[in-house]
């Protein structure tokens, strides 16, 4: 997600009383400037190309699609490797000892009304057998209604699977998490992205799809260890924090790929209802 304070205070002006944001206008609206000067654009525009065959000498390649936002495409990595689709081609060729083709058609800048175009650029003929969907920070700043937001991600949830795709839906992030952006700007940013979030992992687990709330799994390390995590412009994740983001996010990927059976706290399965059943019971 290409995350513009600027167009934060836009967002979460819907979020919280109204007598308060009202008398907060003026506040809020300094302290998104504020944010934008100190943030700046030092990433570009562009996440780094890490498309290709990872293990080519195991064969019987697995093939993962990663959809979303600059979070999904990575930007802020410092080499293609370091981007969470590469990091997590390499952890799923190693833990099943087969090759891994990564896709990767997640854009810089995307809301959740841009998935479906994502899905459009694939081949016809192009199947997945795992996608990873993360998006949702850039509907939060730009003010989409959460319903609508989840209504475009239930659509690229069933475009997926209908393509024989195992889904696994990256949560929003908390946007609490950036500390250039002040408070209480950072406060009411943290809320409204907590609600997609929770709303994101309902909508996927009705359509038989994996959640991971990242917030839960790989926030803390944010918020702990900033300094580490994030990249030059303390908005996006550093390499190390794809790294950790990755992580945070392969138990699901293995277990959609039938080769974990347990996931860990902040992983969420289907309902047996839904034809999956909660390896960690």
């Amino acid at each position: 997600m290409r995350l513009r304070p600027i167009t934060l205070l836009a967002g979460i002006l819907g979020v919280g009383t109204a007598g308060f944001l009202v008398g907060s206008h003026q506040l809020l609206r300094h302290q998104a400037a504020q944010a934008r000067a100190v943030i700046g654009k030092p990433l570009g525009e562009d996440a780094l190309d890490a498309d290709r065959t990872f293990k080519k000498r195991y064969g019987d390649p697995i093939h993962l699609l990663v959809v979303g936002d600059s979070i999904a495409a990575g930007l802020g990595a410092e080499l293609p490797s370091h981007t969470p689709g590469a990091r997590l081609a390499k952890y799923v060729a190693k833990a099943t000892q087969r090759s891994v083709r990564l896709r990767t058609v997640a854009r810089v800048g995307s809301e959740s009304s841009m998935l479906e175009a994502q899905l459009a650029t694939l081949e016809p003929s192009y199947r997945a057998d795992v996608a990873v969907v993360i998006v949702g920070g850039n509907d939060v700043t730009h003010r989409v209604p959460t319903g609508e937001s989840v209504a475009h991600l239930e659509v690229c949830v069933t475009t997926l699977q209908e393509r024989g795709a195992a889904v696994v839906v990256g949560t929003c992030p908390d946007l609490g998490m950036v500390r250039p952006v002040p408070q209480p700007l950072r406060a009411l940013g943290s809320r409204a992205s907590r609600q997609l979030a929770t709303a994101q992992r309902e909508a996927a687990l009705a359509l038989g799809a994996r959640a991971v709330s990242l917030a839960d799994v790989v926030g803390p390390f944010f918020i702990t260890n900033p300094d580490e995590m994030f990249s030059l412009d303390r908005f996006h994740p550093s390499s190390l924090g794809y790294k950790r983001t990755a992580k945070a996010v392969l138990p699901s990927v293995l277990a959609a790929l039938g080769v974990a059976e347990r996931v860990p706290f902040g992983h969420h399965v289907p309902p047996p209802s839904s034809g999956l059943t909660d390896p960690a019971g």
